[in-house]
């Protein structure tokens, strides 16, 4: 007689999230560069939330000597206004930062609604956000961010808008193709033919499939909108104060003084590259995991 033997598997229990551990692990052993940029990004964002609490001085403090070289007490040097200039680097990751990610949150948000919609019904709607993608592209940045200025005023919500709807371009074109990409697969027809809404399935299967591309975008125009945000500030038209700088503004401010101390227009200039080198590495590394 045959006897059906149950075999008992015994293990240890599975540990939620262990796996996702462990492709983070093999991600930083792999690129440990990219790992390195990650670190660097999330320094920066902690010093925008909370760099009045760790700078040593404030943004506007003046007393120190003129134009001191980098030491122990002033790291990175003081400015042609007698101010130290680590902190104002510190408060100034405030501004560049706070716009740059306002201004990437307003680019994802259209690009993937344009992206997702266009892909997904294509047609005309595909062809007028086609059209309007290129009106876009063709119009000069520096020239629509100066006419919104003019119109609205130089304010946090419109300078971070006006990054954003520059950078929409971008973000719609990649989503759209990402869409295009999975729209005839199987599990899109399974839906439609068990009759989900066209909302359902743009939200439930093809946005997932997508937010992979959706997110290197982010992350890589992140570098794009602080570049753009210290040159709006370089030329005045930044929401920057004396109290409350960006790193753009200071270097506008310290130009007088470029000849004379190195530290105050190197100072800005690598906060601003370092900063955009690290996002954009970062970005990179996020679209080969």
């Amino acid at each position: 007689m045959a006897r059906a033997i149950e075999f008992e598997t015994l293990g240890q229990p599975r540990i939620a999230g262990a796996g996702t551990l462990r492709g983070v692990a093999r991600a930083v052993r792999k690129n440990p560069v990219g790992a390195a940029a990650g670190l660097f990004c999330l320094l920066l964002v902690v010093l925008a939330i909370f760099g009045p609490s760790v700078a040593p001085y404030s943004a506007n403090d003046v007393g120190f000597e003129l134009l001191a070289p980098p030491s122990l007490e002033h790291p990175f040097g003081t400015d042609n206004l007698f101010r130290d200039m680590f902190s104002r680097i510190i408060f100034g990751a405030r501004n560049s930062l706070g716009i740059a990610f306002s201004a990437i949150f307003v680019s994802t948000v259209l690009g993937v609604t344009l992206g997702v919609t266009s892909g997904y019904f294509g047609g005309k709607l595909d062809l007028i956000v086609s059209r309007f993608i290129d009106v876009m592209l063709a119009y000069p940045a520096l020239v629509f961010i100066i006419f919104l200025v003019t119109v609205f005023g130089a304010k946090f919500t419109t300078i971070a808008l006006a990054i954003g709807l520059i950078l929409t371009p971008q973000a719609t074109r990649v989503v759209r193709g990402a869409t295009i990409g999975v729209r005839h697969l199987q599990y899109i027809e399974s839906a439609t033919a068990i009759g989900a809404s066209h909302f359902r399935i743009m939200y439930r299967h093809i946005l997932p499939n997508v937010a992979a591309p959706i997110i290197v975008i982010a992350s890589v125009n992140i570098g794009i909108a602080i570049l753009i945000e210290a040159a709006i500030s370089f030329l005045g038209l930044g929401v920057s104060s004396a109290s409350n700088p960006s790193w753009g503004r200071m270097l506008q401010e310290t130009r007088p003084a470029w000849q004379q101390a190195w530290w105050t227009m190197v100072v800005p200039g690598a906060a601003i590259s370092m900063a955009v080198l690290a996002f954009n590495i970062f970005g990179d590394a996020l679209r080969d995991w």
